[in-house]
């Protein structure tokens, strides 16, 4: 590697110290190191050309941005836990910083994951386009205490009309996100299935309906309803009536480097949800 960059969580200060070691540690092996705040996106994209790794010092919510933001570039994202969850994260602090060099020198495999994207369409005519989403895509009902209707369709085929809190449209690495808290079903994070689930649907029963990857997700706010549009949990656009989200696998990728075998991916799983006891 010639060329890594380093992004923190600003609003947290052990990641902000935990991201300036890891800078000038780096600084004294590699040619070139940037450090930015994972919040910053005009800083990321001016310094994300050519760079070979990333590493993001927080939690999943500091990967997630890491994904949207190092795109179209293929660069290989290293998630330092100091956050709760961690099915993003590879490593916590301590542990990397005696295995730098063995990284930055190869160590370790790629583990490739679909994104999906999402557009717009009001009035038949596409207005916002262009949003990338490493978890999931989410439409829903714009205020407390009420629900939306919607209409859901896939590959032009209906498949569901939906009054509920929302509906949640979402990757295999998305499924252990929103979807898991709901009751989806658990993907593996190389899949490339999509997930459309709904949130607390009113007398109907919140089963998931997985579809192929490649296939493409609609959903319409139906004829007098508010709703909102959630990417990876924000930014949150407002939906109107007759809006249309149209969702279908990205052309790019999350590229992640794992420094353990595959089957970690059920151990993290397992012991994040406490099905297993050591």
């Amino acid at each position: 590697m010639k060329k890594v960059g380093v992004t923190y969580h600003p609003k947290s200060e052990l990641a902000r110290r935990c991201a300036g070691d890891l800078h000038a540690r780096l600084g004294a092996i590699l040619p070139e190191v940037w450090l930015a705040s994972a919040w910053d996106e005009q800083a990321v994209a001016e310094h994300v050309a050519g760079t070979d790794m990333l590493l993001t010092c927080g939690g999943d919510g500091t990967v997630l941005r890491a994904a949207r933001a190092v795109i179209p570039h293929p660069v290989t994202l290293l998630g330092v836990n100091l956050g709760r969850i961690g099915f993003l994260t590879e490593i916590t602090f301590e542990a990397l910083m005696p295995r730098l060099e063995e990284i930055v020198g190869g160590a370790g495999r790629i583990e490739t994951r679909a994104m999906i994207e999402a557009e717009m369409i009001r009035a038949g005519e596409e207005v916002r386009n262009g949003f990338h989403a490493l978890n999931d895509v989410v439409v829903g009902r714009r205020a407390i205490g009420r629900t939306v209707q919607v209409t859901v369709r896939a590959d032009h085929t209906a498949i569901g009309n939906y009054r509920a809190d929302g509906v949640i449209i979402a990757t295999a690495t998305g499924s252990t996100a929103y979807t898991l808290s709901v009751g989806g079903p658990i993907l593996h994070p190389e899949s490339r299935e999509l997930l459309i689930t709904p949130v607390a649907p009113h007398l109907a029963p919140a089963n998931s309906v997985v579809l192929p990857g490649g296939s493409l997700v609609e959903v319409e706010v139906a004829e007098g309803q508010a709703g909102i549009l959630s990417i990876d949990g924000q930014p949150d656009w407002d939906l109107g009536s007759g809006d249309v989200v149209r969702v279908e696998t990205s052309r790019h990728t999350a590229r992640f480097l794992r420094l353990g075998p595959v089957g970690d991916f059920y151990l993290r799983v397992g012991r994040r949800l406490n099905w297993l006891t050591e």
